[in-house]
């Protein structure tokens, strides 16, 4: 068939998720057990994050159900709220910046596919979430991408270009509707 990918050449033997064998399957259970579940406890949350790498503000919230590629490519600054089953699926670096608010089943994708090349290579590329933005439930923000200062993304939006500061998106793809002020 041609044209069309040959998902037996894939190889991405390249990447490097910046740990080792044990750290990444200790991880993988602390996630589904303390994480990505409908444990309580917001400080236990924190606390396993920073162990496993992750730099990690003050007055942060890691609401039920969330779910974390790999803590250690996570930064989040101070008084930031991740909603109900956020998937931030960081193959690279996600940077979120002082209260910001991801909202619930948002999610942050550093990865995707090379839909033009029949061996579909994956390609990442780092988020970035500036103060005061807040992206909409059901929303996605894609590889990299920058989520300006005080950018809102409304409900199920996607964002697959850079936000400007202050404005307000809406739709897939994402377009500015108005100024937030």
């Amino acid at each position: 068939m041609s044209g069309s990918q040959r998902l037996a050449d894939f190889d991405n033997s390249w990447y490097n998720p910046g740990a080792g064998f044990f750290k990444k399957t200790a991880w993988y259970f602390i996630n589904a057990i303390f994480i990505n579940s409908f444990f309580p406890f917001n400080g236990i949350k924190i606390l396993l994050l920073k162990l496993f790498g992750a730099n990690i503000g003050k007055g942060v919230i890691v609401k039920p159900f969330v779910s974390i590629k790999y803590p250690w490519k996570l930064t989040v600054g101070n008084h930031v709220w991740i909603g109900e089953k956020v998937w931030i699926d960081n193959l690279d670096t996600v940077i979120i910046e002082n209260n910001v608010c991801i909202s619930q089943g948002a999610m942050l994708l550093c990865g995707n596919h090379n839909y033009k090349n029949s061996t579909f290579d994956l390609m990442i590329g780092k988020i970035v979430l500036k103060e005061g933005s807040w992206i909409g439930a059901k929303s996605i923000v894609t590889g990299n991408v920058t989520v300006s200062e005080n950018a809102i993304l409304q409900v199920g939006s996607v964002a697959s270009q850079n936000l400007e500061k202050d404005g307000v998106y809406r739709g897939n793809p994402a377009i500015k509707i108005k100024n937030r002020f």
